[in-house]
């Protein structure tokens, strides 16, 4: 038999064409060898879903949310399941859960080179540089020569 990936990416195949039923079924067979096979959860969700099953999606979904609670993905997938069942209020929570999420995985480096060109670019910048109070005179500015009868030569 298939290695789980290979019995994944063939469910994925068959949600890509639209064959939702037949994908709930691989994927299924997927959590019955390795129930915390995270992808397969994941889009056992999503299979639901898109199949207009909202009830068994979110079920599904707070299923992949107790493998990875912090897991940006599974709170999108949360919050567009309880969209589409009518519950605002628990879409929003966890629209905000995904975004927590995104926070976390854009944290600050933790290697000491990159912190410390971080407290770097923090450093005040520089004051601007001062300019002179007067400038050198500048000959193309100045008047042309004064002509014979004092008028100027055009």
């Amino acid at each position: 038999m298939a290695n789980l990936q290979d019995q994944h990416d063939d469910a994925m195949y068959d949600f890509s064409k639209g064959k939702y039923d037949e994908a709930i079924a691989k994927l299924r067979s997927i959590l019955a060898d390795d129930p915390n096979y995270f992808d397969a959860q994941l889009s056992l969700g999503m299979a639901y879903c898109r199949k207009g099953d909202y009830a068994s999606a979110i079920a599904e979904g707070h299923k992949a949310e107790k493998l990875k609670p912090k897991e940006q993905l599974v709170h999108t997938n949360l919050s567009l399941f309880y969209m589409k069942s009518g519950d605002k209020k628990t879409a929003e929570h966890h629209g905000l859960q995904a975004r927590i999420a995104s926070w976390r995985e854009s944290s600050p480096p933790t290697d000491s080179a990159s912190l410390d060109a971080e407290l770097a670019m923090a450093q005040p910048k520089p004051p601007p540089a001062k300019l002179p109070d007067k400038f050198p005179e500048m000959p193309w500015k100045k008047k042309p020569p004064v002509g014979r009868g004092g008028h100027e030569h055009k």
